[in-house]
């Protein structure tokens, strides 16, 4: 309670978008900088990296994902 840190959060959001009954966003990681798509609705989940026009995982400099 009192004397502990704020432990830091491992994904952030950095885009949403509602579609129908579900949704679409982006989380980085911020410890690696790794973006990932991750979808969402009633009947169905999904997570992949997000990659490049040449296949190559996207990655943001970790020290633009501090909130």
């Amino acid at each position: 309670m009192f004397g502990k840190e704020k432990k830091t959060k491992r994904f952030i959001v950095t885009e949403e978008q509602a579609i129908g009954m579900g949704g679409l966003r982006i989380l980085v990681d911020t410890q690696t900088g790794v973006n990932y798509l991750n979808t969402a609705s009633e009947i169905y989940a999904g997570l992949t990296p997000l990659l490049d026009e040449n296949g190559k995982v996207i990655v943001t400099p970790v020290s633009d994902t501090k909130e």
